[in-house]
Parts: structure tokens; C-alpha cells; sequence
């Protein structure tokens, strides 16, 4: 049986810091990476970071510190590394001296508000997954007054089409203003464009959508397009919760063949 801390070799890459797993599946392909000696060029072979020896350019990597950090996301700006188009990303907005970090799920470039980033890997499958019900609070302007019925339906739960359904952990009508009505709306699914889908099927449009909470964390002092460290009350509070140590065994895991890696068993 696999251990549990092993992981693809493209995988180990980005959680050292080197960068994201595409880029490091790139250096991995061209040979410049070798584990316990001898070049790997499979990004998907598996190996266990905490005793298999990892140089890259004939560097040992190690792992980098663990950073957690929330970000202001304005409207404009996108979540991916990099855009051929040329457009802002989350990555512009950050200090150069801070490590390599992924965003921890996504909001669209019309959306703006809270994202997580951070380069632990556990912590980010952990608040994404639908199991841990990690809430996410959205601020939405719809394109019209929403009346009782309406809310009744989204909050019973909607089809979204492609075999999806969206069930809200809450919808409240925040206020009506001349034509339009705010919203507050509580997801622990993270479906691709969810609150989006959520209204359109009740015959509305997403005019203004603000993630404004995940979990524990919120906005309150952070100004548009700035971010900040998670204290470590948030980040015990969004986490997993703390692994217990192995049972000792008094057997000692055998060490990987020169190969350095290998394929994970079907």
C-alpha cells in the first residue's frame, strides 16, 4: 500500500516552492530533475518528499515555509498564472519575496473579494472540498427585485443543468433599491460559477457579485487589491484537523530503486 505523504513528482515540485505543477512538469519532461541520483522525467512519478532526495539543476530542493495569505481580488483581475491576453492577475498584486502559492479555488474576472492562496497543499484540498463545508459568503446584485417565492426556491435547492445542483446553505435578501435587490449567499459546494448559475436559474443576472467570507476570515480592514497574512487562529479554524502520529512499527521503509520513482499501482 502507497503512503499516504507520497505524491506525484510534479506535485513535489510545486510544494517545494518551485512553481505550479504545469511549470513544473515542464522542467520535469526537459531532465532537469533528478530523485535519489538519477534523472526522473515523469511528472507523475511517485515518491515520498520526506525521504527521497529531489535536486533540481543540481540543486536539493526543500521544502519552503508555509504561507497562507487573503486577498482583495479586484473586478478585473484573474486567478490563473499568467494570460496570453495580457491581463492583470492575483500574481501582479504580490510581493516578489513572497513564495510560490496557488489560489485556493477561484473567482472569475467579473467577480471581486476574498481569495485564499497559499503553497500547502493539504490545507487548500481540505477548505475546497465539498466534505469539509467550509462556508463562502457572496454580496450579489441582482438585475431585478427578488420577492419571497423567488428566495424560497433558491433556498430549496436549484438544478444548475449538467446534472449539478445548487443547494445554499442560506439566502438572505439583504435590501431592495430602486429595481435591483442584494442578496447574501451562503455556498460550502464551490461549484465552477455557482452563484452565477444559482440565479440565472430563477431568471436573473449577477449584476455586482463580492465573495465577502470563507469560513472564519473576512475583509474587514483590507482594502481592494491588497492582502495579508492568515493568523494562526484562521488558519487551525479553515484546516485540516492535525494528523496523529503513526503507531511505530519497529519496520523501516525501503528506500526507492535508482529509478528514483515510481508508478503509482492501478
Amino acid at each position: 500500500m502507497e503512503s499516504k505523504r507520497e505524491m506525484t513528482l510534479d506535485r513535489v515540485l510545486s510544494r517545494f516552492g518551485f512553481g505550479s505543477r504545469s511549470a513544473a512538469g515542464a522542467a520535469i519532461r526537459a531532465g532537469r530533475v533528478k530523485v535519489n541520483g538519477r534523472v526522473v522525467g515523469d511528472p507523475d512519478a511517485w515518491l515520498d518528499p520526506r525521504v527521497d532526495a529531489v535536486h533540481l539543476d543540481g540543486n536539493r530542493l526543500r521544502p519552503a515555509r508555509r504561507v497562507y495569505l487573503l486577498f482583495n481580488k479586484p473586478r478585473g483581475v484573474i486567478t490563473s498564472h499568467g494570460d496570453p491576453g495580457g491581463r492583470r492577475t492575483v500574481y501582479d498584486c504580490l510581493d516578489e519575496s513572497v513564495p510560490w502559492v496557488s489560489p485556493v479555488g477561484r473567482l472569475d474576472k467579473d467577480s471581486s473579494g476574498l481569495i485564499l492562496l497559499t503553497n500547502d497543499t493539504d490545507f487548500a484540498d481540505f477548505v475546497m472540498s465539498p466534505a469539509s463545508r467550509v462556508p463562502k459568503t457572496y454580496l450579489v446584485k441582482a438585475n431585478g427585485l427578488v420577492d419571497d417565492e423567488v428566495i424560497s426556491r433558491m433556498r430549496a435547492g436549484m438544478e444548475l443543468g449538467r446534472g449539478e445542483r445548487a443547494q445554499p446553505e442560506s439566502v438572505v435578501r439583504v435590501e431592495d433599491r430602486g429595481k435591483y435587490s442584494r442578496l447574501e449567499i451562503v455556498l460550502t459546494e464551490g461549484k465552477n460559477r455557482e452563484v452565477r448559475r444559482l440565479l440565472e436559474a430563477v431568471g436573473l443576472v449577477v449584476l455586482k457579485l463580492v465573495r465577502t467570507r470563507i469560513g472564519p476570515c473576512t475583509l474587514e480592514g483590507l482594502p481592494m487589491g491588497r492582502w495579508r497574512d492568515l493568523s494562526a487562529r484562521e488558519i487551525a479554524l479553515l484546516g485540516p484537523p492535525p494528523r496523529e502520529a503513526p503507531p511505530e512499527t519497529g519496520r523501516g521503509r525501503k528506500r526507492p530503486k535508482a529509478s528514483g520513482g515510481r508508478k503509482r499501482p492501478a
